[in-house]
């Protein structure tokens, strides 16, 4: 019997191949706990056209990271904090509000758990921050900090 493997099996093989098996074996184990479905000429074509789909997704995704990615590159944002008598800031720059400054003054939303960086920002100045935006594209983003 052919099956059509939907998750990893360890001594079978990984999801989207096709495995001959034992009768058995693929209709008590494997079909019925949900680890594969019966390879019919259906059930391979539906898995075909499903990958194209993910494909043209994975495809579309990427582009539109490498143009954030562009974008982010040239945008340059400026924080403005308190300063202390020394010259210093009252705590640090956080994810966070870089995040949101990039929101408010470029109208980019980018989550906080993309900036690699340990943000540990505690001096006026410009610094430049990694920014991870998955599927190995990263950017780089100029932060200004002022103080007030």
């Amino acid at each position: 019997m052919k099956v059509l493997l939907i998750k990893d099996v360890k001594t079978l093989g990984k999801a989207g191949e096709v495995k001959e098996v034992k009768d058995g074996y693929g209709q008590n184990f494997l079909i019925k706990k949900g680890f594969a479905k019966h390879a019919t000429t259906e059930i391979l074509a539906q898995h075909k056209e499903e990958e194209k789909i993910a494909q043209e997704n994975l495809a579309s995704e990427i582009s539109s990271l490498k143009e954030l990615a562009v974008k982010l590159d040239k945008a340059e944002i400026i924080i403005t904090k308190k300063l202390g008598q020394n010259g210093h800031l009252f705590g640090s720059i956080t994810k966070d509000e870089v995040a949101h400054a990039l929101l408010e003054q470029h109208n980019i939303e980018i989550d906080k758990k993309h900036i690699t960086d340990k943000l540990s920002i505690k001096t006026v100045g410009e610094h430049d921050l990694d920014l991870k935006l998955g599927h190995a594209i990263h950017a780089t983003l100029h932060v200004d900090v002022q103080g007030e």
